[in-house]
């Protein structure tokens, strides 16, 4: 261990003590970390799969899929407290009734909070898209654990504020499969030794998961109308959604509303704007009501987690959100792959990989903020109310998983079938 490493230790060890210290007044994510604990499974035989947040988990699906197919036990881990509420959703439908996926929250990057994990070391460490903590990297590359990062994104900003303790976990994976060229090229230049091009997971995630029979309800009450559904909402984004569903509704009276801002401290905020506009809305996260309730019903704000990409279905117009008041924009494969007309905004900066192939497949429409409300008002009309088979998507985005899979197999460790 050299200079740069004690560094450090020594850091993260007085932070991860401070942390303990007082771990009553900290916030619940922190807390969460501070009692993370390993699977009681055998070790070198298991997978950590780590998802910092709601983001990643969604795009694990796939991932854990095929995981769990091929007979390994995962378990998956996540760093925020709305990670942990979805994880917590999501793990009995991974795990199918198969005993093999677990999940839990991920540990402080500190020798205390790593020792657990270390004691029962996995066979296999795979990170989604950016997770590079140097302590882990170190401890898991001195035991001969493969290191993986799957689906690698690194922006230029995370390039430029990369110190001497990033490069150096960096230079401590074993592979990165990179969603794309530009990600490649990032995590070559930061020092990860070696990097391939596997693709960007998002494109070949499973059909998301049936909604609720709650919404049968919504879906009855709306039959005869169009709906926007605007997903993904920051701040500065909602107000002009809100006025061009308001313009909207001049020509098209019954069009209803689904938006779903992005993050859930930013819910009731959302909701006291409908109020204030004097919206007939419902939340979500309330109990459902009966079909009646819902004709005069004129919005629904999507206050829940992992419901977005099946609701898309619902909606005759798609609005992703994310590149209208910010640079970076999310992820318009969802409404795609629900065959639903999409707009995004012109900032899709984390999306390059992405929106040009759909933009130029017809499947996508960048619009600007300005734009919006005549963009809205003049394509609905000519849309049909409920979307028919999605087109295929272009070929360019297609056959990640595999491509994912073939780099990542050789790295992990035998599966559990021999457990029984």
């Amino acid at each position: 261990m050299d200079t740069l490493d004690l560094s450090y230790r020594l850091a993260v060890s007085l932070a991860g003590a401070a942390a303990r210290a007082c771990a009553r007044g900290l916030p619940a994510g922190w807390r969460q970390r501070l009692l993370a604990d390993a699977p009681d499974l055998p070790a070198g035989r298991w997978i950590w799969l780590h998802a910092v947040s709601v983001g990643e988990l969604l795009l694990a699906d796939g991932l854990v899929g095929r995981l769990r197919e091929a007979g390994h036990r995962v378990h998956v881990s996540t760093g925020t407290p709305a990670g942990l509420e979805l994880l917590g959703r999501r793990l009995p439908g991974w795990d199918g009734g198969t005993g093999l996926v677990s999940g839990g929250a991920f540990p402080l990057d500190d020798p205390a909070g790593l020792e657990p994990f270390l004691d029962r070391v996995p066979g296999a460490f795979l990170a989604l898209e950016t997770e590079l903590w140097p302590g882990l990297l170190q401890a898991l590359a001195a035991r001969g654990v493969p290191r993986l990062v799957v689906n690698g994104r690194l922006t230029d900003r995370s390039l430029r504020r990369g110190g001497a303790w990033l490069r150096r976990a960096a230079s401590r994976l074993t592979l990165v499969a990179a969603r794309d060229e530009a990600s490649a090229a990032a995590f070559r230049s930061l020092g990860a030794p070696a990097v391939a091009l596997g693709g960007n997971l998002k494109a070949d995630l499973p059909a998301p998961r049936p909604l609720h029979a709650g919404w049968g309800a919504l879906r009855a009450a709306w039959a005869e109308h169009p709906v926007l559904v605007a997903g993904n909402t920051v701040d500065g984004e909602e107000e002009p959604i809100l006025d061009a569903w308001i313009r909207a509704r001049a020509q098209a009276p019954g069009l209803r509303l689904i938006l779903a801002p992005r993050q859930p401290r930013r819910f009731d905020r959302v909701a006291e704007a409908f109020a204030a506009r004097g919206l007939a809305f419902r939340r979500a996260s309330a109990p459902w009501p009966e079909a009646d309730a819902w004709r005069s019903t004129d919005a629904l704000l999507l206050d829940t987690l992992g419901e977005l990409s099946a609701a898309y279905a619902e909606g005759t117009l798609a609005l992703v959100a994310g590149g209208w008041a910010a640079p970076g924009g999310h992820n318009p494969l969802e409404p795609v792959l629900a065959g639903v007309p999409t707009l995004i905004g012109p900032g899709f900066a984390n999306f390059e990989d992405l929106a040009p192939p759909l933009v130029a497949a017809g499947r996508v429409e960048v619009v600007a903020a300005e734009a919006l409300a005549a963009r809205v008002e003049a394509l609905l009309p000519g849309l049909p109310l409920r979307p028919g088979p999605p087109a295929p998507l272009p070929v360019a985005l297609t056959g990640a998983l595999d491509r994912t899979w073939a780099l990542i197999a050789a790295h992990l460790p035998p599966s559990a079938g021999w457990l029984g």
